[in-house]
């Protein structure tokens, strides 16, 4: 290390998402030194711009930086300096400067706003005669050391982790500092980080009854899954109703975890199994280790690829219609399609934020195909509702559903929800556990209670359309009007190469040139009386909100939460900063009421009369939507340390992997072999021309 051993020399060690003692090399390369160590934290979400971190994602931050702060101490560093400020990289140099410091040490990160801030950091600091140093400390292997035969970028999942698996061994994870020098902060100002309001906190108090952040608590949680299920893990990976996964994504996407000592942990065990001829237990290490790969690959897609979580990387996905409905987005987040397994999902995910990956398959399947809503929504929303909400990991599953990769999902194949129900939850209890008001369905109806006898469903209670809602969308009209999206996208795309090819329309080909679609102002989750309208309907725009992902407080009795449905949903602010690159939005193109300008494939509002005159014509081309769910109040039980939503009639006075992550294998099947003028993996440039 440049200055180690010589007097005078302190550190500062800039954490982010590597909060962690053990197996940091940013940490460890400073305590080796004979200088002082000044650990920082520097709190910047508004530089994040949309993707500011979601109310559960900040719950888990606050845990972990407390947990950080007093492991630390125990070292010897002191307290943990934590900055607040619209820019971290002004307040690096201003800390720096405050203390004196002649180092600068951190790790990695890959998302495209950490690479455009990192270089910044490098550049200014460089420049004041600050030695700047970075290091992997989330990765087995950097992006540029995983190279095809011909020194490019792999675009495909599976010859990228034969690749990793053929290569040395990344280094054994570090153990922790024994000692680490702290000098006198007493003159360091250090601001106060607030990170959850009062109306949150109760919400927040759930969360602690089933997560324990930290890093010492993520080695517990390793070798409790290490001991326990990974020896099944092939067996029982995709079951719902029952905790057979690692539950490691959190402590990972927060660096409380060290992948390396995941991945070396692992193979011990793969090996051990090996030796004793236990086939299951290695099958189990094979496929676990497949999901760490998967996660090296979000990184390694988003750094070769820095506009991916805004882009398809397919460039025919660019002239797909996707239906921007923001009725169907707020039924699907409120869990009332009317398909037991995606309802169930969605209202886990907002009780406890958090997802079993075979379900996130689902509901974001159900998301794309048969509503074919525009996949940035939902990555947007696992975003803000995630306990391990990861910008990479998130993106790359996104695309991998949406059809936006090589080797992803095939778009035009609509996974029917039913059959995944009986999959994944083959007794029902995933669903009885989420959706009470089906608790008493038998099995054999369970998934489809649209199809069980009148009889059944009086005896269990149950009544479509009032106290549990029909399908929003029938899957044979959701699969017809699919077809023909593929067709007018094809079609859009056709047309496009062939003005290239004529001249005509230069550099249409490349769909980093089209803006996406705007994300709703905002994404949270409010319980909604209202029944569903039919697509053709205009929506209310009066009415009150909820704020984000927030959850009713629990009584001793049921609380009713009702709010109106609205819709008034805005654009989302630009982010000025000249080094990352400004966001170009397209004005929503709501149920098809916009054309195609002059064959670009730019959307053009239409408003007023001709809105109305376009939705008219185009009635065909709207999903086909069940009788409107009744109108409906809320009621809500604790339930398993979650809180539960309860659906119940009104009174009658009227008032009130990832890709997925753990298959065995990604679907071959995809567009090339009708298509394969179309299917290029888009070569994307630097992430801007200030970089």
């Amino acid at each position: 290390m440049s200055g180690a051993g010589e007097a005078g020399v302190r550190t500062v060690v800039w954490f982010r998402r590597d909060l962690r003692v053990e197996d940091n090399p940013a940490l460890a390369a400073a305590a080796r030194s004979a200088g002082e160590v000044v650990p920082a934290y520097v709190w910047a979400p508004e530089e994040d711009g949309p993707y500011y971190p979601g109310r559960v994602s900040r719950w888990w931050l606050s845990q972990s930086l407390k947990h950080l702060d007093a492991s630390l101490r125990r070292l010897g560093a002191g307290r943990l300096v934590t900055r607040r400020s619209a820019d971290a990289v002004v307040a690096l140099l201003d800390l720096v400067r405050s203390t004196g410091a002649t180092h600068l040490f951190f790790n990695h990160l890959y998302d495209p706003l950490s690479l455009v801030r990192d270089h910044r950091v490098k550049e200014l600091l460089t420049a004041e005669g600050i030695t700047v140093q970075s290091f992997n400390s989330d990765l087995l292997y950097e992006p540029w050391e995983v190279l095809d035969d011909d020194s490019c970028p792999f675009t495909m999942f599976a010859p990228f982790w034969n690749r990793c698996l053929c290569m040395p061994d990344p280094a054994a994870p570090l153990l922790p500092p024994k000692r680490i020098n702290s000098g006198d902060l007493s003159k360091c100002p250090m601001d106060e980080l607030i990170f959850e309001d009062e109306s949150e906190r109760g919400s927040n108090a759930l969360l602690a009854r089933a997560w324990s952040p930290g890093w010492q608590n993520a080695d517990k949680a390793l070798t409790a899954f290490l001991n326990g299920p990974l020896i099944d893990y092939s067996v029982n990976r995709k079951k719902a109703d029952s905790t057979s996964t690692s539950l490691l994504s959190p402590y990972l996407h927060f660096g409380e975890l060290s992948v390396r000592k995941v991945f070396h942990q692992v193979r011990m065990k793969q090996l051990m199994w090996s030796n004793e001829g236990n086939h299951a237990g290695e099958e189990s290490c094979t496929l676990f280790l497949r999901s760490i790969g998967l996660r090296e690959y979000s990184r390694y897609l988003t750094f070769n690829h820095p506009l991916s979580h805004e882009k398809p990387l397919l460039s025919h996905l660019r002239f797909f219609p996707w239906v921007v409905n923001e009725v169907y987005f707020k039924v699907w987040r409120q869990g009332r399609t009317g398909y037991p397994l995606v309802d169930a999902g969605m209202r886990e995910l907002w009780a406890t934020g958090w997802l079993h990956d075979r379900i996130r398959v689902v509901v974001s399947s159900f998301f794309v195909k048969v509503l074919q809503l525009p996949w940035r929504w939902g990555m947007k929303y696992f975003w803000d509702t995630l306990l391990d909400a990861d910008l990479e990991s998130d993106a790359l599953g996104w695309q991998y559903i949406s059809g936006s990769l090589p080797d992803g999902r095939e778009l035009d194949r609509i996974d029917n929800p039913q059959f995944e129900g009986y999959k994944f939850d083959p007794h029902g209890e995933y669903v009885r556990r989420w959706l009470p008001e089906l608790a008493r369905l038998p099995t054999e109806w369970i998934h489809h209670p649209w199809d069980a006898p009148e009889s059944v469903l009086q005896a269990a209670g149950v009544e479509l359309g009032s106290n549990y809602p029909r399908p929003i969308v029938e899957l044979d009209a959701a699969n017809s009007r699919l077809q023909d999206a593929l067709s007018e996208m094809w079609e859009l795309e056709a047309a496009s190469r062939a003005a290239m090819e004529n001249g005509m329309e230069e550099g249409l080909g490349d769909s980093s040139d089209g803006p996406p679609i705007d994300f709703p102002q905002e994404l949270q989750m409010e319980v909604d009386r209202q029944p569903v309208r039919h697509a053709t309907q205009t929506p209310m725009t009066v009415g009150r909100r909820r704020e984000d992902q927030m959850v009713p407080s629990m009584t001793s009795s049921f609380v009713r939460a009702e709010t109106e449905l609205t819709a008034d949903f805005g654009n989302i602010s630009e982010d000025s900063r000249p080094e990352v690159p400004s966001n170009m939005h397209l004005q929503p193109r709501t149920e098809r009421e916009e054309t195609v300008d002059g064959g670009t494939g730019n959307a053009v509002r239409m408003d007023g009369n001709h809105q109305q005159h376009n939705l008219q014509n185009n009635t065909r081309r709207v999903l086909g939507v069940a009788p409107s769910v009744s109108e409906a109040s809320s009621s809500w039980t604790g339930r398993e340390g979650g809180v539960v939503p309860v659906w119940s009639p009104p009174a009658a006075s009227g008032h009130s992997d990832p890709y997925a992550a753990d298959e065995a294998d990604i679907s071959s099947r995809n567009y090339l072999d009708r298509h394969p003028q179309s299917h290029t993996m888009m070569n994307w440039s630097q992430l801007s021309q200030s970089l």
